[in-house]
């Protein structure tokens, strides 16, 4: 079974051929991140504008890389939310339109759950059951996964999410767009133990987080210094930023494994590519003797790979394939609204 992955949800374009025998074929991602960084951020219809020039593009590259003809797909699995509505539109639409020529069935897909089964790609993939820490986006949330459509939430996020932590406090340090990735990276430069930040509800007794907080200490700290910022400054607020961040997540997903007894942790979304996060939960699992799995980097952040792999996944698990030709996008989608035997 040869399944087709669109994915563009926000401000990554991507297309892959998963095969269910022999697994990921090829994939083809553009970025947007260097059109929108002269905003200082995602302008939502200049996505949509990029999505639309991309599409066949890199559909014609996986194809070119894969070997195959289009007339070799069964279905085409596209991300139907959450995510931007007019981003949506463009993949949903491209591939009905597709599917429709072509004569296959579609399979909408959920945004977080391609995330939260991405690890799946790997040589050497976890299991189920499983907790999952998926920290993508604007979502953090700790879940037990039992099998496809089969997910528990644990606990989630109650204000901002550690990806949203990053980037508003990465402009608060004065870093370009997108300042995550750049605050982790001076993150390494700092030294440990120059300021101490609050560590929120780590002893809340529960699986929820909140960082809000937390970004309003960065800015405190910020309004205390004196004007511009030093280099050094910069590196070590920012490695005290993560050290906090990072401790809150590996200790609620060590406390998601003792509740749900269970051996295996997922680490999935962008956040997952944190060296320093990957670095303590790979100590801790050592120390604990539970196992540790994570996606390969390439595919922490938006890709089709992990929609047509959650497309195919889906499939194999008794969700129907629909019709080509209608279609509808939901940016606003909880994952626990979905279930197995397709989406609601």
């Amino acid at each position: 079974m040869l399944i087709l992955g669109v994915e563009s949800s926000c401000d990554e374009t991507g297309i892959a051929l998963y095969d269910s025998e022999a697994g990921l074929l090829s994939h083809a991602l553009h970025s947007q991140v260097a059109m929108h960084a002269e905003y200082g951020g995602v302008v939502p219809e200049l996505a949509s504008r990029d999505h639309i020039r991309r599409v066949v593009p890199l559909l014609r590259e996986a194809m070119a890389r894969a070997g195959r003809r289009l007339g070799d797909v069964d279905a085409i699995a596209y991300t139907r939310g959450p995510g931007l509505s007019g981003a949506l539109l463009v993949g949903c639409a491209f591939a009905e339109a597709l599917a429709l020529a072509l004569g296959k069935p579609t399979i909408p897909v959920h945004h977080l759950e391609g995330h939260l089964l991405s690890p799946l790609l790997s040589a050497n993939p976890p299991t189920f059951p499983f907790v999952a820490l998926l920290v993508s986006g604007g979502h953090t949330q700790l879940m037990r996964v039992s099998a496809v459509g089969e997910y528990e939430l644990l606990g989630e996020t109650l204000d901002d999410a550690a990806g949203e932590a990053f980037d508003k406090s990465a402009k608060l340090l004065g870093l370009p767009y997108p300042g995550g990735a750049l605050l982790s990276k001076l993150a390494e430069q700092g030294r440990s133990g120059v300021y101490e930040l609050p560590r929120p509800m780590q002893h809340s007794g529960d699986l929820n987080f909140s960082f809000s907080g937390l970004k309003t200490a960065v800015l405190t700290l910020v309004r205390e210094q004196h004007e511009p910022l030093s280099e050094a400054f910069k590196a070590d607020a920012a490695r005290a930023f993560q050290e906090a961040i990072v401790e809150v997540l590996v200790k609620k997903s060590l406390k998601a494994l003792k509740q749900t007894g269970l051996k295996q942790l997922v680490v999935a979304g962008g956040v997952g590519a944190n060296r320093q996060l990957r670095a303590m939960l790979d100590d801790e699992a050592r120390r604990k003797r539970f196992r540790v799995y994570y996606p390969e980097l390439e595919f922490c952040t938006d890709n089709g790979a992990m929609i047509a792999l959650a497309g195919c996944l889906r499939l194999q698990a008794g969700t129907p394939a629909k019709p080509a030709g209608s279609f509808a996008v939901q940016p606003r989608w909880p994952l626990m609204d979905i279930s197995v035997s397709g989406t609601q």
